[in-house]
């Protein structure tokens, strides 16, 4: 148990952005009475630490930037909470894999230089387990890298954590980017391509594996930057969905905020996002080459993980499955004790997911359980 709580951090992630960042995010937009004090904080740390940033770009430039890299990364995808982390943890077992790491998406300008210093502090700091989920978690362990995007750029959609009221707009702009602007669509490029060099030479794999539902909306923007890049697209019931989403947002935002949103409000973005995400996707995905995409159901991937997890390497024409075959068992026989979440829906819950996502639930043959 790390020393701080989560829900009570006195600063959120942006102290790991470069100034730059956190002006473009942050400028112009209302911080809320209850929160100045976190923003204020928030900004002394970040503009300290971003004094020391040049030093990271110097040695990129030398090392990384004009380094080749694997053009065929896996992407899993899906929306929040359709078990992309469990997929992410079980695949990264294969040492050929290189991936963002929890450290690197609160600090990813202190990456190449200063990291045994930094990453101790932040282990020290930081609960090992996540609240929402009683997921694991670990400055080492693999990490959604939009958290590390946002701290890159001022074009992230994770900037709703810390301006929710914000949310349908970067919805647009940053997650399904039909209306981003030219530059915008400049800066995902670019920062991301920096994040995964820096990725696999952090943690020595040859293929990046990225986990990052927000990438669901950007399969378009990917294959123009890699044509052959292979996609795991997961599914849930969208009940559970819904009621671990809900859940999941209102804790997590609480320590990031920096204005307020209602309950009501939040609940009514996570349906609408949802909408806007599946239909992006849905359009996108016609566009992935024959042999590049796989759809699994996460139940279907939980109810035997060690064989979805072939099929998907044999599907995608991943290599190095027989390699890494007994450190992704060893993995899952340490798992099988673990106790999700139970869900029970409510009323409300069931008649919000049959009025709004009845799509879903007709295309991917999910019924109330």
């Amino acid at each position: 148990m790390g020393v701080l709580e989560f829900q009570k951090l006195p600063v959120n992630t942006l102290v790991g952005a470069d100034w730059k960042t956190f002006k473009g995010i942050t400028q112009g937009q209302t911080i809320g009475k209850g929160y100045k004090t976190k923003y204020q904080l928030t900004k002394a740390i970040c503009r300290l630490l971003s004094c020391l940033k040049p030093i990271q770009d110097r040695r990129y430039d030398k090392r990384l930037k004009d380094q080749a890299i694997n053009m065929e990364p896996v992407f899993i995808l899906g929306h929040w909470r359709s078990g992309t982390t469990f997929v992410h943890n079980v695949l990264a077992h294969d040492k050929h894999f290189g991936y963002t790491t929890t450290y690197q998406t609160v600090f990813p300008h202190m990456m190449m230089w200063g990291q045994p210093m930094f990453k101790k502090t932040m282990a020290w700091l930081m609960p090992d387990k996540r609240p929402t989920d009683n997921m694991e978690l670990n400055v080492d362990l693999p990490q959604e890298e939009e958290f590390a995007l946002s701290n890159m750029m001022p074009c992230s959609y994770y900037d709703f954590w810390f301006l929710p009221q914000n949310m349908l707009e970067y919805c647009d702009r940053f997650l399904t980017m039909k209306t981003a602007t030219p530059e915008e669509h400049r800066m995902f490029r670019e920062t991301f391509l920096k994040l995964i060099k820096i990725s696999l030479w952090n943690t020595q794999g040859s293929q990046f594996l990225s986990k990052n539902p927000p990438h669901t909306g950007k399969v378009k923007e990917i294959l123009e930057m890699f044509p052959n890049a292979k996609f795991i697209y997961l599914m849930r019931n969208p009940y559970t969905v819904f009621e671990s989403t809900r859940s999941f947002f209102t804790n997590t935002i609480i320590p990031l905020q920096l204005q307020k949103i209602s309950p009501e409000e939040l609940e009514k973005n996570i349906l609408e996002v949802y909408t806007r995400l599946y239909r992006k996707y849905e359009e996108d995905k016609k566009l992935i080459p024959a042999g590049n995409l796989i759809e699994i159901k996460f139940e279907d991937f939980e109810a035997d993980a060690l064989a979805m997890t072939e099929k998907i390497y044999r599907t995608l024409a991943i290599p190095g499955f027989e390699a890494a075959k007994a450190d992704i068992a060893a993995y899952l026989d340490k798992k099988k004790g673990y106790k999700k979440n139970a869900y029970k829906y409510e009323t409300r819950t069931v008649e919000l997911v049959e009025k709004h996502w009845d799509y879903a639930l007709k295309q991917w043959d999910y019924k109330l359980e």
